[in-house]
């Protein structure tokens, strides 16, 4: 497309091309943003809006955490790093991955990135090409569809139901393989429904991996230690066979609060990693130096985190069985109790097809959370995702506010 272009310079007008690459048409726009935007208009018109979209917990980075970045900036550790990370940071993430996940890498075989969405980008940027599928079961992190179309790949969405409390069916994923699968993303605990794999589960999956040579798996673990008992983690890199197959990303945002920070990583075979690495090279280099003094600290806590981990962890579960206990007790919502992270994921949909008033119809989760957000002032995201990583007296007053503003569709009529 071309247009006029006005410029203010000294110049006559000039023709411009103002098209986009396929890449970018390619990729669509969260309607989370969407959302988002109605909420800040809200908040900017001085309306309460109580925000439960964010995957940010309200806690603050630990202080010896805290207090290692600053320290970096005192002595002017403030310069580039190497484009993979100090060798500092990724020994000790190779001796966090030995301890906590019974899994022998080298330094040589982690890459340190901005945050652990830079890592997942980057690995399939490496593993995938033109017309090669990459398996996502659903429910799903919104950004794995978009960064398999970046590659030019195919994303296969799974479907899953509460039922089965979100979980990857095997038999469905064995069905849906084929000559062209490339990567199958994994997250566990999930996001968005807090579900936690356990190792059967998994183990079965990998027999079914096993099978496709092609095949690798992504591994997002980053909510490994915001986990409740008694579920528990089990890394896809331990099991029999699949360290070959698979990458591992972490990072430190949502275990150590430290999502300022920027900082993930990921961890698999040399031959993989060096791909991600040759990447990262050519869009940011390496993470912040002072983020990676800070990481050595949070590592360096104890085993999962110690007692600054675990002390966040107990204020979450308090909350997830608040959120749950109350969900529960609404006519017409489903939830699905989690097991890790800090988001509840209900079902909404026996409000689906109502009308209310000064509103419209409720015609799906998006038009749901509008009308939350207009009517009980509560902001979440199209999957009727609510996080509780907010404080118990916030969640508390949000719960209200979503009681009161459903009370008008409990009474009226299916559209």
């Amino acid at each position: 497309m071309v247009v006029k272009a006005k410029t203010n310079s000294d110049f006559d007008d000039s023709d411009v091309d103002i098209s986009l690459s396929h890449r970018v048409n390619a990729v669509k726009l969260s309607k989370t943003l969407s959302i988002c935007d109605h909420a800040t208009a809200l908040l900017q018109a001085g309306v309460p809006v109580i925000r439960l979209f964010f995957g940010e917990s309200d806690f603050d980075t630990p202080g010896a955490i805290a207090e290692a970045g600053m320290n970096a900036i005192r002595e002017g550790y403030t310069r580039y790093t190497p484009n993979a990370g100090t060798l500092e940071l990724r020994q000790a993430i190779c001796h966090k991955l030995k301890e906590e996940n019974g899994i022998t890498y080298s330094p040589d075989q982690i890459v340190v990135s901005n945050g652990a969405k830079q890592s997942i980008v980057q690995a399939v940027l490496a593993v995938c090409s033109p017309g090669d599928e990459v398996i996502i079961p659903a429910p799903f992190y919104v950004s794995y569809p978009e960064m398999a179309r970046l590659a030019h790949a195919t994303p296969v969405i799974l479907p899953s139901h509460i039922s089965s409390n979100f979980l990857l069916d095997s038999k469905l994923l064995e069905a849906n393989l084929t000559e062209r699968s490339r990567l199958l993303i994994l997250c566990s605990p999930c996001n968005p429904t807090g579900s936690v794999y356990s190792k059967k589960l998994l183990e079965e999956i990998a027999q079914i991996v096993a099978k496709h040579p092609r095949l690798l798996v992504l591994s997002d673990e980053n909510y490994e230690h915001i986990i409740y008992a008694p579920a528990t983690h089990t890394s896809f890199a331990s099991l029999p066979g699949m360290w070959d197959r698979t990458l591992i990303v972490n990072g430190l945002s949502k275990t150590f609060a430290m999502t300022g920070w920027r900082l993930g990583y990921i961890a698999g075979p040399k031959h993989f990693v060096a791909a991600c690495e040759k990447i990262q090279s050519q869009f940011t280099s390496g993470a912040s130096s002072i983020s990676q003094k800070a990481g050595v600290a949070a590592l360096g806590l104890g085993y999962a985190g110690g007692e600054a981990v675990s002390t966040m962890v107990k204020a979450f579960r308090e909350r997830r069985d608040f959120l749950v206990e109350s969900f529960r007790e609404m006519d017409g919502v489903k939830i699905c109790e989690p097991q890790g992270g800090f988001y509840v994921f209900l079902d909404f949909s026996s409000y689906y097809g109502r009308e209310a008033e000064g509103f419209g119809v409720i015609e799906n989760s998006d038009s749901l959370c509008r009308y939350l957000l207009d009517k009980g002032l509560v902001q979440n995201d199209t999957c009727i995702r609510i996080s509780f990583a907010e404080s118990l007296t916030t969640l508390k007053t949000a719960v209200e506010r979503i009681k009161k503003a459903l009370i008008p569709l409990s009474s009226s009529a299916l559209v």
